[in-house]
């Protein structure tokens, strides 16, 4: 828990040491009160006092209880506005932190436990901080303070609060030691309950489908009961803690007043009312050393889950992506080189992290700027590994992929990125408008509606926050430039999405729901090729982007690309032969290897794999065509 507050600002810091002097300002005004209570029982004891001293001294214990809770509100405000701050910049943190995972680091951690810890986790973090971190200052200096102050006032009574206090040490000490692991258990067991819940709204269909509902039902109520027989263990160990508390209070109390009226009864006429004085501050002292235990358990209540919390924050903190920045002058070497767009693979092996097994071995090709190559094989032959080495969301394990004559490992991550148009294996829609997710990734809309992570510490730094959300949001809701627009329209009509968009209530500016879930499969590639083609990219990269296309619309994309997109450097994975056979050149893969490269005719006549693929989807006239 410690190792997380290394991110706290030097704002936040300045609060809490001003936090840090109301408590102690509040603990010392606490403890003075009791002086006052003596000497109102003297008075009040004293034949011949005057009324006005007893309401002087009245009026003074009421103005240190005003003062109290001045400070108490002050610290309580300071608490909670670092707190706030504090986890409001670990979530930014750890939100910019995932955002540069690849899939191995998402693979894992999960998803479901991301979730969990951006959200879960981060609100224990909160909690302890708001109120632990009082609770743990103050409890300790009040019961020092208050220890010291009746140390002196009689054996009897310090004996009775020592033994009070090892009590309640000894059983805190044990019901920390029941619950602390199951604290552990249960980020896990939160984890796990988002995981069953996500998984059944992910795969709503498919459960529905297939009459699965029972299936799914069973599988989170375990998840559901494992979570809560965790709590419930928890919450019923630490139900002891506050009528343990109460039972040693009360017993103290009764203890004092008990040795106080023996020692009163012994004494003699003129020592008695001083000892009852006595009594009655002590009584009150040791109210407040059982107090600051009472307190005290409060933080073990919190502190067990919220170090749990930081640990698992932490980790997704700490963790390094596998594919990191390289070389600054990479970017300057392949502006210098001749041909952009280039993709070249010498001798490239790969194996994914914890995999025993290569991936792919000894790939070599080439593609030049304005060339179709396209990858066939089987499936599981390796043709989405291939591809994912070129945007690096892998590194390979041996040999060299290179983008205009560079190492990609060499390239800075944004710089490369920036050359490539990518289309994923699974259509990806973001809510928005149909405008917006084609023009997705543009420099423009990009730095207008960035929200960069501000210090939201100071005052400056929520006013720069608020201003770029607003601006973000005025950049959705106004009327694009006509030049964006027009460049949006044509990316939709190599990716033939025009035709659909234009029968959508309110055209481009049309509502996309999360997900894409209000669009067809095949609207929603079209929508995420027409996103690729709109950055003019040098290198197109399809990952079986045409599969849910009809033959007709699949042709017709591929030559508005060849027409549209002609200097640009075309990868295209695909498992119908109709979709590549125009293709400049053919690499087919088969378990990893490449057994044939080529052109349609070339490999129909070389490789026996790439025959048998096309014989399977195409008929003899269309072979020998």
């Amino acid at each position: 828990m410690l190792r997380i507050l290394k991110y706290l600002s030097k704002a936040e810091i300045g609060q809490m040491l001003i936090a840090l002097v109301t408590i102690v300002g509040q603990i010392y005004l606490d403890l003075k009160l009791p002086d006052y209570m003596s000497d109102i029982t003297k008075l009040v004891e004293t034949p011949g006092s005057a009324m006005s001293d007893i309401w002087i001294a009245g009026g003074k214990m009421l103005l240190i209880s005003l003062g109290s809770v001045a400070c108490a509100v002050v610290t309580g405000f300071l608490s909670a506005r670092v707190g706030s701050s504090f986890t409001q910049r670990l979530r930014s943190l750890e939100f910019r932190q995932v955002e540069s995972f690849g899939p191995a680091e998402m693979s894992r951690l999960s998803t479901a436990s991301l979730i969990t810890r951006s959200t879960n986790d981060i609100t224990q973090i909160q909690m302890f901080i708001t109120i632990g971190l009082q609770l743990i200052v103050r409890s300790p200096i009040m019961a020092v303070w208050a220890v010291a102050k009746i140390a002196n006032e009689g054996f009897e009574w310090t004996l009775a609060t020592g033994i009070a206090t090892a009590f309640l040490l000894g059983a805190v000490a044990i019901m920390m030691a029941m619950v602390m692991p199951k604290f552990k258990a249960m980020q896990a067991l939160t984890d796990n309950i988002n995981l069953v819940a996500r998984e059944n709204l992910t795969g709503l269909r498919v459960v529905r489908a297939y009459n699965a509902e029972d299936y799914q039902e069973a599988k989170f109520t375990k998840a559901n009961r494992d979570l809560t027989e965790t709590q419930l263990f928890t919450n019923r160990v630490m139900a002891f803690m506050m009528p343990l508390m109460n039972t040693v209070m009360n017993g103290l109390m009764l203890a004092v007043y008990w040795i106080g009226a023996y020692l009163i009864d012994a004494a003699a006429l003129t020592d008695k009312l001083t000892l009852f004085s006595n009594m009655v501050v002590f009584s009150n002292y040791s109210v407040q050393v059982i107090m600051s235990f009472l307190l005290m358990s409060m933080v073990f209540v919190l502190w067990p889950r919220a170090d749990v919390s930081a640990q698992r924050v932490l980790e997704v903190l700490d963790t390094e992506p596998l594919v990191k920045d390289g070389r600054e002058s990479a970017a300057e070497k392949a502006l210098e080189t001749a041909a952009r767009g280039t993709v070249e693979f010498r001798n490239v092996s790969f194996a994914y992290p914890d995999s025993r097994e290569a991936t792919l071995e000894g790939i070599s090709f080439t593609a030049e700027p304005g060339q179709t190559v396209a990858f066939i094989g089987s499936t599981g032959s390796g043709k989405s590994s291939l591809i994912n080495l070129v945007p690096r969301f892998y590194d390979a394990t041996g040999g060299q992929v290179l983008v205009d004559g560079v190492d990609v490992r060499d390239y800075d991550v944004k710089t490369l990125r920036d050359k490539i148009g990518y289309v994923p294996q699974q259509s990806v829609l973001f809510k928005g408008t149909v405008a917006s997710n084609v023009s997705y990734g543009d420099d423009v809309r990009g730095e207008s509606a960035d929200v960069e992570m501000a210090d939201t510490s100071t005052i400056a730094g929520r006013k720069r926050e608020a201003a770029l959300i607003a601006a973000g949001k005025a950049a959705e809701s106004a009327d694009m430039p006509a030049e964006q627009l027009n460049r949006i329209k044509a990316a939709a009509d190599v990716a033939q999405a025009s035709e659909f968009v234009d029968r959508m209530d309110g055209g481009y500016s049309a509502a996309i729901a999360q997900g894409g879930s209000n669009v067809s499969g095949g609207q929603k590639q079209r929508l995420s090729i027409a996103r690729a083609v709109y950055r003019h990219p040098e290198i197109l990269i399809f990952d079986d982007s045409f599969s849910a296309l009809d033959f007709k619309t699949d042709r017709e994309v591929r030559d508005a690309l060849a027409r549209e997109a002609k200097d640009s450097t075309k990868l295209i994975v695909a498992q119908r032969i109709g979709t590549i056979m125009n293709a400049d050149h053919i690499v087919v893969l088969d378990d990893g290897k490449v057994v044939g490269q080529g052109t349609h005719r070339e490999l129909l006549k070389t490789c026996e794999i790439y025959r048998q693929i096309a014989e399977s989807q195409l008929s003899q006239s269309e072979l020998t065509a």
